[in-house]
């Protein structure tokens, strides 16, 4: 049966781990560093502007977001990181909210793969590589999404390819390069995102 995108509303906005759902339904999770259009994207998938809020403050969400597609799949937003104004724990720059979805998550089994976004612009930062570091060594399935892609000329495109490629956490993981305003590679994630959760 088709997935029905158009099927789609905001399950829970979760400030803490008992809050999340367990009612065993896969999860696709959003990782990245604030502004790097987690909310764009999410908003571009599913074809709505206004389901996920784009926020002018990077750093401002510290919920973590629950996004009901069709009773058969959750799109989880995670809080952004990186964020100055934001206080770090040990893993550097996650919320103890985000450390708590992975490692306090009684439903964790339900996580079918994790979309690490990275600004196309900027290439992947400390905090982009800790968090393809952390999910490598949990065997978390995973995917890297470039955003913001539709701003790079030619020239930039092939530095970001180049950069990311010299990275040794990204070799073997796949990579679509993204942009929420033209839809550019919005195919290509659900693929990625069909296949993981068996739809």
């Amino acid at each position: 049966m088709k997935l029905n995108t158009n099927n789609v509303s905001l399950k829970i906005s979760a400030g803490q781990p008992r809050q999340f759902p367990s009612d065993r339904i896969p999860q696709v999770a959003f990782s990245g560093r604030s502004n790097v259009g987690k909310s764009s994207l999410i908003n571009s998938l599913v074809n709505r502007n206004g389901l996920a809020r784009v926020s002018g403050t990077p750093g401002k969400t510290i919920v973590i977001n629950f996004f009901d597609i069709d009773r058969r799949l959750y799109l989880v937003d995670l809080p952004g990181y990186g964020y100055a104004k934001r206080s770090f724990d040990s893993k550097q720059s996650w919320s103890s909210l985000t450390d708590g979805y992975f490692t306090k998550n009684p439903d964790i089994d339900s996580l079918k793969l994790v979309c690490q976004l990275v600004d196309s612009r900027t290439g992947p930062t400390n905090d982009d590589l800790d968090m393809l570091a952390y999910m490598s060594e949990c065997g978390l399935p995973h995917i890297i999404v470039a955003t913001k892609t539709d701003k790079l000329n030619a020239t930039e495109k092939k530095k970001f390819l180049e950069d990311i490629a010299a990275e040794s956490l990204t070799k073997d993981v796949p990579l679509v390069l993204y942009s929420s305003k033209t839809n550019a590679g919005r195919d290509e994630v659900w693929k990625h995102i069909l296949s993981s959760c068996g739809i």
